[in-house]
């Protein structure tokens, strides 16, 4: 017999647990381990089944009362003894689609629609409503500036995407009629599955493979798309990117992805933003920084300079004995921060002080004779103020 989990363990309930208890921790393991929040993942859908295995006994008292008194030691007909074909699920005994027959009342379409396994039916063995295909999604990156982010923007761009067919109207069948009864289902779409289990028979309504659920099948292909109910088509796309994305980030335009085969509901556009470096402003989230060279004299006399923003030009006036690494701001100069709203970054300057590596000898000579002079050399009180400003860059 296959190792299994004790099935209070499973959905994390004690042996006295009520039926609600049960039936609600089932719907938080079920909702966790969802294929359809858990694409892909076949882990996750291990512990979907088990925990579906664990809630199908213990939710029905008389398997309860007999796993808790057996265990798993079950014979086929439900009684003691069970050696080789022990236990009360053999190996693959569960199928995605019993447990969503079953038990799909018990937490609903999970996935926000669209997934594989949304809209099944309930346990009452009603007909199951058919999943709704949903096309792939389509992603493209844009490139934006600072500029476009801003103020945020509006772009027009023709995307090639799987659109329906004209022709058959997406169906993939001849004019969008040549059709005939699915002979599997005989035009309802599902059909019963009959299981044995230790308990008895077991009947689930699944989807038809036949017709996909459709409850028909074309008899002839639509020439145009050749049964696939889709044409590869170039689609000019209009779309707003709000201001203060960041590189990165990712926009869904919904209904703008594909066209599913044989009908259904269009997958989504992602767009990913491409920040375009700025020249000469370094983006720090909301904010920018810019990088101020001064010459000597500017920043010992004081003065005013030229300094780029998002925008264009700023006059900034330097005040007389700016020191390197002093850092002015530009209040508002920044960018939107996101989340809406309307206040913005700054912008942050960066005092940096040019010192000359050639001088010619009259500029030498110049520099020289101001070495002596008291206020060209720092005092011992000035060094320890810089000193304490800058300590944490040397530690």
């Amino acid at each position: 017999m296959e190792n299994k989990r004790d099935y209070y363990e499973v959905l994390g309930v004690s042996k006295s647990a009520s039926d609600d208890e049960i039936k609600k921790a089932y719907r938080t393991m079920a909702r966790k381990y969802h294929p359809d929040v858990n694409p892909g993942d076949k882990a996750a859908e291990e512990k979907f089944k088990e925990a579906a295995e664990a809630y199908e006994v213990l939710s029905n008292p008389e398997k309860r009362q007999k796993y808790d008194q057996f265990g798993f030691n079950m014979g086929p007909q439900g009684f003691p003894g069970g050696g080789s074909q022990g236990g009360f699920y053999q190996s693959g005994g569960m199928s995605m689609d019993d447990i969503f027959s079953m038990f799909g009342d018990i937490f609903g379409d999970v996935s926000g629609g669209g997934g594989r396994y949304s809209g099944f039916g309930s346990a009452t063995g009603g007909r199951q409503r058919r999943a709704q295909r949903k096309g792939s999604n389509l992603r493209i990156h844009v490139k934006l500036t600072l500029q476009d982010i801003l103020n945020g923007t509006t772009k027009t761009l023709k995307i090639p995407t799987f659109v329906k067919c004209d022709h058959c109207n997406g169906t993939g069948a001849k004019d969008g009629t040549a059709f005939a009864t699915c002979p599997q289902c005989h035009g309802s779409g599902s059909i019963t599955q009959v299981q044995q289990t230790i308990f008895g028979v077991s009947q689930a309504h699944v989807e038809c493979p036949r017709c996909n659920g459709t409850g028909k099948i074309i008899t002839e292909n639509c020439q145009y798309c050749r049964g696939t109910g889709v044409e590869k088509r170039e689609q000019q796309i209009t779309f707003t990117i709000p201001a203060g994305v960041e590189d990165g980030n990712v926009l869904t335009i919904k209904g703008k992805g594909n066209a599913p085969e044989h009908g259904g509901v269009n997958g989504d556009l992602l767009v990913v933003v491409d920040e375009i470096k700025h020249p000469e402003l370094i983006r720090d989230g909301a904010d920018v920084i810019y990088n101020l060279m001064l010459d000597i004299p500017t920043a010992t006399l004081g003065g005013s300079v030229d300094v780029p923003t998002i925008e264009g030009r700023a006059r900034l006036k330097i005040a007389p004995g700016t020191q390197p690494g002093k850092i002015l701001r530009l209040r508002g100069k920044g960018l939107p921060n996101g989340q809406g709203g309307s206040a913005k970054g700054d912008e942050l300057i960066n005092v940096m002080v040019y010192v000359p590596e050639k001088l010619s000898d009259a500029e030498r000579s110049a520099i020289e004779s101001l070495k002596g002079s008291p206020n060209i050399q720092p005092s011992e009180t000035e060094k320890q103020r810089l000193f304490s400003k800058f300590r944490h860059i040397f530690e």
